[in-house]
């Protein structure tokens, strides 16, 4: 069963499961929970859960969609544990990015060209702890521009990978510390913390 935060006649919010994918498995398992039709409006990675928010109905959709493209009245919050003590507890992030879709990989490059696009986001440190010898670091992350990997590579190219995330130069085993915490949208919020589990149970979320 997916965890549904919220339904109306014209969305569903609910918790994507780790491991499984928001285009294709997720809104097939939630249309036959709510018995209803499913159109998909954001990404989040197969590895990934928390928060997403589908439209049930065509018109949602096209709403929906054009506040996402537009970046009006959408605002994704995440939590993430990097590696890594930052000296800025707070900032901005903008980088040009640039998508491998053979190696389903991207990389921050210093010139535009065919194919890259700008990538910007918010972060705030809101705890350190050490885990395995190693300094850890909890972030709130709230998107500015929706890109693929965007918040997994801009801090990797800081030496801050996510914990577990081999594929931008992870050293600790575990699955990646990224959750879709909030997401902001037509005068709702809706919310949900990490699982208590390997490395969210390291810090005190539920008084952050």
């Amino acid at each position: 069963m997916i965890e549904i935060l919220y339904e109306d006649s014209d969305i569903v919010a609910c918790v994507k499961p780790v491991g499984m994918s928001s285009e294709g498995d997720l809104p097939k398992t939630l249309g036959e929970q709510i018995n209803g039709e499913i159109f998909t409006l954001h990404r989040l990675d197969t590895p990934v859960g928390g928060v997403m928010v589908y439209a049930k109905n065509k018109k949602s959709a096209a709403v929906f969609s054009k506040k996402i493209a537009e970046k009006n009245d959408f605002t994704k919050t995440y939590f993430a544990v990097c590696e890594g003590s930052f000296n800025e507890k707070k900032g901005e992030m903008c980088d040009l990015l640039f998508k491998d879709s053979a190696k389903n990989k991207s990389y921050v490059v210093k010139r535009e060209r065919k194919g890259v696009k700008k990538a910007e986001l918010f972060y705030n440190v809101i705890d350190e702890r050490e885990i395995d010898g190693k300094k850890c670091s909890l972030v709130s992350v709230t998107l500015k521009t929706g890109r693929s990997h965007q918040i997994r590579v801009q801090f990797a190219s800081r030496k801050h990978p996510l914990l577990g995330d081999k594929k931008y130069g992870s050293v600790f085993k575990s699955p990646i510390a990224l959750f879709s915490q909030k997401i902001e949208t037509d005068n709702k919020i809706f919310e949900k913390n990490p699982p208590k589990d390997f490395p969210w149970d390291v810090f005190d979320i539920e008084s952050k």
